[in-house]
């Protein structure tokens, strides 16, 4: 396909809703990724260091009822 100036080009053929309008989504897609990785990694981390502190607890409190 051959365009003849830009506006052709970005109205890509009466398709451009579409076309620029999957490329938008995807670039937010891919923008936004980083960030709920980053919030659902630090959620398991907090997660697994409160379930450490209550078995480390629910630990020293059966050995001092066992002395």
């Amino acid at each position: 396909m051959q365009w003849n100036s830009a506006s052709d080009f970005f109205a890509m053929g009466g398709y451009a809703f579409y076309v620029w309008g999957s490329f938008g989504v995807t670039a937010a897609a891919l923008l936004i990724e980083p960030f709920l990785l980053r919030k659902h990694g630090s959620e398991v981390v907090c997660g697994l260091r409160r379930q450490l502190s209550a078995d480390r607890a629910m630990n020293s409190a059966s050995e001092e009822s066992a002395s």
